[in-house]
């Protein structure tokens, strides 16, 4: 029986092979790695990588294409909202150091997951994601763009990360109304030590009237915090480089 695509659940199923030929070479999967794919849906992508993997996790919350994945004999199965499941935990049940995630993410929620496995960053290998070409544009934007923003910020002081593969709205079955990319996520080995919460609050007022000078946001907000340190903020949100966000919320920590 076809599977009718569910709105609800932000489903649009990849369907050009060429496309899922391209992504299967960027990931490059190798035998016994131990690999998690979010959103499998009609395993498009699924049975390349099991194929070449020879065992795959995945985690898929439609129950019904749960149901017809668990008819596959090298697919562990895990039903479930991703937002509510526990990589670290799923690594430990794989006894694997370190695991590779992939997957297409539904567009309704992509940059929660995003956050939601940067909770779990010390057991992750490597993440590939298709993703709205708009969102990955902001992932790996550089300092003084228009995409630049908060995500930049967030997801650059935690990863390398690169744009590796175009995906048109033809690729996909239903087509969405926009263009999608590949994104490699490699964990930093040495992330700069920072209060992740903190760093995340002052990002967002610098970013909150990205067009006015910091002086207006974050200036005030540091000056609530009693800063008296050099941080220029005759300087608009997108012109400061993440190095310089972290090393002033590493100014700002508790000693």
């Amino acid at each position: 029986m076809k599977h009718i695509p569910r709105k609800r659940f932000g489903q649009h199923f990849l369907s050009d092979p060429g496309i899922i030929d391209a992504i299967v070479r960027a990931i490059a999967p190798r035998p016994g790695q131990h690999m998690v794919e979010i959103g499998p849906g009609l395993a498009a992508l699924t049975q390349p990588l099991v194929e070449r993997l020879g065992r795959l996790t995945v985690i898929e919350l439609d129950r019904d294409l749960a149901a017809r994945l668990r008819q596959h004999g090298q697919l562990d199965v895990i039903e479930s909202d991703v937002l509510k499941v526990d990589f670290t935990q799923v690594a430990q049940t794989l006894a694997a150091p370190k695991i590779r995630v992939v997957g297409n993410l539904p567009y309704n929620i992509s940059t929660p997951i995003l956050f939601h496995l940067m909770a779990h960053v010390q057991i992750i290998e490597d993440q590939h994601f298709m993703l709205q070409k708009e969102v990955i544009d902001r992932m790996v934007a550089a300092p003084a763009t228009a995409a630049y923003g908060r995500l930049s910020v967030m997801l650059q002081w935690r990863y390398a990360m690169e744009d590796v593969l175009f995906v048109p709205p033809g690729s996909f079955d239903p087509p969405p109304r926009v263009d999608s990319a590949v994104v490699r996520m490699l964990p930093h080995a040495r992330p700069a030590a920072v209060d992740e919460a903190l760093l995340s609050e002052l990002v967002q007022v610098a970013f909150s009237q990205r067009r006015k000078l910091l002086r207006h946001t974050l200036g005030r907000w540091l000056e609530g915090h009693g800063y008296a340190g050099g941080f220029d903020t005759q300087r608009r949100a997108e012109e400061v480089p993440v190095a310089h966000y972290v090393a002033l919320a590493q100014e700002l920590a508790p000693a």
